[in-house]
């Protein structure tokens, strides 16, 4: 359930016009308070409705993944706290028999200097141990107040905190440059030792108030390989390792096409299997977007002949069909998945530059039947 505690401007664009704002950060720092606390309000008042988790429910899933900022008890100004949508979303999802993973998307300074951190080009959390122990603090209030919750499946610790091998390969900074260049100074990726360091703290402290029947989700911080060691050395209850994997981040060409996603994915569901013999696999985030859909086809709106754009359609359904198919085939090698994301407040036919973008939203996708549950 992206973009409606955690804010990025490409899902929802127009909360972010007639200003200079990238990012979360600096939406709340760029507007004086009385408008951005109007915006911030009607966006989550009509975003994400009672209605919403009714569909979500008669689509047949069980589980709401949703994103929260490290500012939900709104204790850290000029942002706006979100505990009372929070409140509301776990009545509804009970109400329609759906169970909830509280994840926490956003720190201060930042885990991974992506927007979805909460402020782009930069990465100094884990630099600030006075911020490390007040993320501690927000997964502990949200576990204590949610703790006897019949909708709480799970807490998830941290999302994406970026580690130093996958730093290298992304450049977050170069994706998503910084604003201001001082803010920046000393961005750097978070190391394993620490992040080994924090996940056994913070699931330690977490686990004297959750019940066992809880899940504690670990990101794996974009790479699968180094938990082997980790988990064989520890006794944790109910844990889950998350992995996020998006097509369009694999950077091959030569792949770029059904048969090379599906070999990889095939490749990917083989990992998961792998893994999950010493810790339970989660796919927290991925979706059906990628770079060979604007390969495939033009854009089917732009077609003057009924019968071409009928072909063009068609074309494009079966593509994702078929990448569905393969997409959850290697999920289900562990637990299961969390498609990003539920919906998006984009415009893919009047604009058509965002012309593929809407297989990144899942309401889209399903209604038009390019995967099913």
């Amino acid at each position: 359930m992206g973009a409606w505690l955690v804010l990025e401007k490409w899902m929802t664009p127009k909360l972010f016009e007639d200003t200079q704002s990238e990012d979360e950060y600096y939406l709340a720092h760029d507007m004086d308070e009385e408008r951005y606390e109007e915006k911030i309000k009607t966006h989550r008042a009509e975003f994400i409705t009672e209605g919403d988790f009714v569909k979500i429910a008669a689509l047949g899933f069980n589980i709401v993944r949703i994103p929260v900022p490290y500012f939900i008890f709104n204790d850290r100004p000029p942002f706006i706290g979100c505990i009372a949508e929070l409140d509301r979303a776990f009545n509804w999802a009970e109400a329609n028999g759906l169970k909830i993973l509280i994840d926490l998307h956003t720190s201060p300074y930042n885990q991974n200097a992506f927007d979805n951190g909460g402020i782009s080009g930069v990465c100094k959390w884990a630099q600030h141990p006075e911020e490390v122990d007040f993320v501690l603090s927000v997964l502990m209030r949200l576990a204590g107040r949610y703790k006897a919750r019949n909708g709480l499946w799970g807490i998830e610790i941290l999302n994406e905190p970026l580690t130093p091998k996958m730093w290298d390969i992304i450049k977050p900074q170069e994706q998503f440059p910084p604003r201001e260049e001082k803010m920046a100074e000393g961005s750097a990726p978070i190391s394993f030792d620490f992040l080994y360091n924090f996940y056994t703290k913070a699931y330690n402290e977490l686990r004297m108030v959750l019940p066992k029947d809880k899940v504690i989700v670990l990101h794996d911080g974009f790479d699968l390989s180094m938990w082997k060691d980790f988990f064989q050395g520890q006794n944790f209850d109910n844990v889950m390792l998350d992995i996020h994997h998006y097509l369009v981040f694999d950077k091959d060409p030569s792949t770029e096409n059904l048969k090379g996603y599906t070999a990889h994915l095939k490749q990917l569901g083989e990992q998961i299997s792998e893994v999950s013999q010493y810790v339970p696999v989660v796919t927290g985030e991925w979706s059906l977007f990628n770079h060979f859909i604007s390969k495939l086809t033009p854009n089917p709106l732009h077609a003057k002949d009924p019968l071409e754009r009928a072909e063009q359609e068609a074309e494009i359904k079966a593509f994702y069909e078929s990448l569905w198919e393969a997409s959850v085939s290697a999920w289900n090698n562990g637990e299961g998945y969390f498609y990003w994301t539920y919906k998006l407040n984009i415009d893919t036919v009047n604009e058509p530059e965002k012309f593929g973008m809407d297989c990144w939203d899942l309401s889209r996708a399903l209604a038009k039947r390019w995967g099913h549950i």
